[in-house]
């Protein structure tokens, strides 16, 4: 089941000033972008990129997203975060000095949500964006249609590398084509696909026959996953897995472990580093100069 989360507070928008005056606070990026640049340029301490998602049950959207871009703001996050009725989708980048403050912060709001921490570290974010969305993923899907909490089981890095090797096992990218063009577990299927929403019904297409067969679905951090295990098993899939944490804490695990990595390339990443490298293989050309 999902949580129920309201608003923390009442804690109004606006602020108090020194003379006792009201003002109002402005909740939104007001600078350009080469200004951002430069600010984010001459910071001293480094930033700790962080993406999570979580559904939930959230209430009362306007003021929530209020509270959190003003909690937020003032830990001095950067990042793109949707919210919706149905949960939350953030990728973040974080001041060192604030991580604790902001995973307490996540923890206070959305209990026993794993953070995953970038590949790769960098200027990942210019701005803090929060926006309220009819959905937190864009699917084109009628949640009403199927239980959306009947999802694949989720596998560690060991176990997937090992249900890699079963005879007969599908491996599907559930990420867009120019996504999994630099990157990418070997052998996967690869929908030609420009968004998720157009994806899933090529994935059905491409997997139709095959629905007792063993089927491992990878993502980015795991979010498409969530959605597409318990859509392929509402549609009659049999042995639905997905990886848990998705192709970030993949990274993670095999380093920590010293495991097999069998993803190739680079991680496509949608903020200003644009990719992590997972391994050493260069599988892409560039479209302008073919290099």
């Amino acid at each position: 089941m999902q949580d129920d989360f309201a608003p923390v507070c009442n804690q109004s928008v606006r602020e108090v000033s020194d003379r006792g005056k009201v003002k109002n606070r402005t909740l939104h990026n007001k600078y350009d972008k080469e200004s951002l640049r430069q600010r984010l340029a001459s910071e001293k301490e480094p930033r700790v990129t962080i993406s999570f998602y979580r559904y939930a049950r959230l209430k009362e959207l306007p003021s929530y997203r209020a509270e959190l871009y003003k909690e937020w703001e003032d830990l001095g996050v950067l990042g793109r975060i949707y919210i919706a009725a149905e949960g939350i989708n953030a990728q973040v980048s974080v001041p060192g000095s604030n991580l604790e403050g902001f995973k307490t912060s996540v923890e206070r709001r959305f209990p026993g949500t794993p953070l995953k921490y970038a590949v790769e570290q960098g200027s990942s974010f210019l701005k803090l964006q929060i926006k309220v969305k009819q959905k937190i993923l864009a699917d084109g899907l009628d949640d009403g249609s199927y239980d959306v909490t009947n999802v694949g089981k989720h596998l560690t890095a060991s176990e997937w590398n090992e249900a890699m090797e079963k005879h007969g096992t599908i491996v599907v990218d559930v990420r867009n084509h120019y996504e999994h063009e630099v990157g990418r577990f070997k052998n996967a299927l690869l929908p030609d696909a420009d968004t998720f929403s157009s994806e899933l019904p090529m994935i059905k297409e491409m997997l139709t026959g095959k629905e007792e067969q063993k089927i491992l679905l990878y993502c980015t951090g795991g979010i498409r996953c969530e959605k597409t295990s318990a859509w392929l098993k509402h549609e009659g899939f049999q042995d639905v897995n997905q990886l848990h944490g998705g192709i970030i804490d993949y990274k993670r695990q095999i380093d920590e472990q010293k495991l097999e990595n069998k993803f190739i390339g680079k991680n496509f990443v949608f903020d200003e580093r644009l990719g992590e490298r997972i391994s050493e293989d260069i599988i892409a050309r560039c479209h302008s100069c073919g290099k």
